[in-house]
């Protein structure tokens, strides 16, 4: 054969059925930028000198890890139905005197050229946008940018070896079908359908239930501790009832509907069922795939989009004062009010005067909370399992002067009496004993405390108790160490300065603050073991780094599992437009005009293509208590900005499936209606 043969046959082969493959190869090249553009930045210097960059650099590669990980599966599944619909061609060519290998060596070339335009484009792409995405995130995180144009030598190596990998393996899998299938197979291999599927309810009904446990779990879990556990169990639980439920739900549905001699015997109705049931099989691993894909944009994005526009709350929870410091102190001895008012000096004169100091001092224990107090032995915290995880906390005891102070109250309490004020946790006893100590009487449940970022950042719940005499409450404490042989109570010294002289000068105080607590832990007179003096404005920049980059993530993986979406929907809506064709040219024969047509298409649409939009805000409604108590570990409080958030996503991205309904429910109407391309 004649040199270029191959190369001629394979183009011809690709401009012939564009309609299927520049839907995949646009898919291909915009996989091969985003994932270029992350791995662009991951080696940016820009990004690894800014503050936070650190943070930035540990999640960049995760997120390209995930799109090429994903890019792989779903190309696969992409390339399976392009050569599904090939086959025809190629048992055609098979009967015309061309062997596999002949025809091997077409889908070389088919591959060698799709893969190449796919892996190029997107690498000119991921070049020409690499810069407007850098900009855009250091834009997110409140940097200056620089506008210097650069090509990551390393990025380009690395996604020319991953996506040539992939396309090379995508190769190989389509020569194994080919070789393993004979001529009349391949010619008929596109018209070959599902069988019709009995109504399985049993699965279906497992289906059910199965979501039923996974919505039971999100909405009633009470602690993030706990829903940061159940959260992936809940996951695994929805996929498989999502795939239940449209495979074999899907079925039962039809059923119903074709028992619904009303809604069945209509010709636009009855068309579309009978095709549906047909087929429903196939179209339901595909509306629960796409379903899955929403779940997933949606929860990604509204997450992280709440986390990114609610990170000055979140600054705000985490450091409640413009400077916060934490002192530890060695043992009791070292708590009378002549070493804490030493130590109250020592941050005044270091600054703290410049602005309003307030201090207390506290004791912090971990332990297993129980219905009398807590318990902090050695044993039962190292044995603890899943099914007292729930009940790990911690408690703060405050003394009552302290907490008089701050609040400004002129409350009172008798010598085995005490408040509490719960945090993510509820307490119904009586009684609150720590230890094996005296049990106290609680006088009266707080509703509010003055805030501190030390317990705000915690994963587990809290309980504050104030107490008149501090010593006597916390001396069963005093003696237990962990395995260590370090004090298991911690004693601080806290204090918060608010401040309004502009962030150098806080950043100024807070390391003046530090140097002085720090010699005087070297002089090792005042009994301080550490100290942790942390600055609003000095930690800012770390915050809109973690969350910046989350949200940046949450738009690059969104974009990809979209376009996968789409895609996804494009290609059922052409295979199934292909299938039905001559279906329809029959029943036009027989007197369906093309306006019956285009009522039936519509009823089909109707019926299945928004099951996939319609579950996935399902699936977000109920998911929605488990994500808000996932953000609460991250130090978000604002409910109602969580929610505005979430329904606006989901509003755009409902309009925007309304767009691709009408796009490819054109695209199935001018292939069953004999439209040309």
């Amino acid at each position: 054969m004649k040199a270029g043969f191959y190369p001629k046959l394979a183009l011809d082969g690709i401009r012939k059925n564009k309609r299927l493959y520049m839907p995949y190869i646009f898919t291909g090249s915009i996989m091969v930028m985003m994932f270029y553009i992350l791995c662009f930045l991951v080696e940016s210097p820009t990004l690894a000198q800014m503050p936070g960059g650190d943070t930035l650099m540990s999640m960049l590669p995760m997120g390209a890890g995930v799109i090429g990980f994903f890019s792989m599966i779903f190309l696969f599944y992409t390339n399976s139905f392009l050569v599904r619909q090939r086959n025809r061609e190629f048992g055609l060519y098979n009967i015309l005197g061309m062997d596999k290998n002949n025809i091997s060596r077409i889908m070389f070339w088919e591959s060698l050229i799709v893969g190449s335009f796919a892996i190029i484009s997107g690498l000119v792409l991921g070049i020409a946008l690499s810069k407007m995405a850098e900009l855009g995130l250091l834009n997110l995180l409140h940097l200056d940018v620089s506008y210097q144009l650069s090509i990551g030598t390393a990025a380009l190596w690395q996604t020319f070896l991953v996506y040539g990998l992939i396309y090379l393996l995508l190769l190989f899998n389509s020569l194994i079908k080919v070789r393993r299938s004979k001529p009349l197979e391949l010619i008929q291999s596109s018209k070959v359908g599902e069988k019709p599927p009995k109504g399985n309810w049993l699965l279906a009904v497992t289906g059910v239930v199965g979501l039923g446990i996974a919505y039971f779990l999100a909405v009633s879990i009470e602690e993030p501790l706990t829903a940061l556990i159940v959260f992936f169990m809940a996951v695994i639980l929805v996929i498989a009832a999502t795939y239940l439920l449209f495979i074999a739900g899907s079925v039962v549905l039809c059923r119903i509907l074709q028992k619904n001699k009303k809604y069945y015997y209509k010709p636009n109705h009855f068309v579309s069922v009978s095709s549906m049931v047909y087929r429903m099989k196939r179209n339901g691993a595909g509306l629960a795939s796409i379903c899955i894909l929403l779940t997933m944009v949606l929860v990604m994005i509204s997450s992280s989009a709440s986390l990114y526009f609610g990170s000055e709350d979140t600054i705000q929870n985490r450091y409640p004062h413009s400077v916060n410091v934490d002192i530890k102190i060695k043992d009791i001895t070292y708590f009378n009010d002549e070493n804490i008012n030493f130590l109250r000096d020592t941050i005044s004169k270091s600054g703290g005067n410049q602005g309003n100091m307030a201090g207390y001092r506290t004791g912090e224990v971990s332990g297993l909370f129980t219905d009398t107090g807590i318990i902090i032995d050695v044993d039962s915290l190292t044995n603890f399992n899943l099914n007292t995880y729930d009940n790990v906390g911690t408690i703060q005891v405050i003394p009552l002067a302290d907490y008089n102070r701050l609040m400004g109250t002129e409350e009172t309490l008798n010598e085995n009496e005490c408040m509490i004020y719960c945090i993510r946790t509820e307490y119904t006893g009586d009684t609150f004993a720590i230890a094996d100590g005296q049990p106290y009487k609680v006088k009266k449940v707080l509703d509010s405390f003055f805030s501190d970022g030390h317990i705000n950042m915690q994963i587990v719940p809290s309980i504050c108790i104030v107490v008149s005499d501090f010593e006597a409450f916390v001396r069963p404490a005093l003696t237990l160490k962990d395995s260590l042989g370090n004090n298991m109570m911690q004693l601080s010294y806290k204090c918060g300065i608010d401040m309004d002289t502009g962030a150098e000068s806080e950043i100024a105080v807070g390391d003046n603050i530090r140097s002085a607590l720090y010699k005087l832990e070297i002089e090792g007179i005042y009994g301080i073991t550490s100290e942790s003096v942390e600055s609003r404005e000095e930690n800012r920049e770390d915050f809109f780094a973690t969350f910046g980059s989350l949200f940046f993530l949450g738009i690059m993986l969104s974009i990809v599992f979209l376009l996968a979406a789409v895609l996804i929907i494009y290609y059922k809506q052409v295979s199934e437009g292909y299938e039905d064709r001559s279906r329809f040219e029959i029943m036009q024969k027989v007197g369906m005009t093309k306006k019956n047509i285009q009522k039936s298409i519509n009823s089909q649409m109707l019926t299945v293509f928004f099951m996939p939009l319609l579950f996935a805000g399902l699936h977000l409604a109920f998911a929605f208590p488990l994500v808000w108590k996932l953000l609460q570990l991250f130090n978000l409080r604002n409910l109602s900005l969580v929610v505005i958030v979430t329904v606006i996503c989901f509003l755009i991205f409902g309009l925007f499936y309304v767009l691709v309904y009408k796009i490819t429910s054109n695209a199935y109407y001018s292939i069953v209606s004999g439209k040309k391309e």
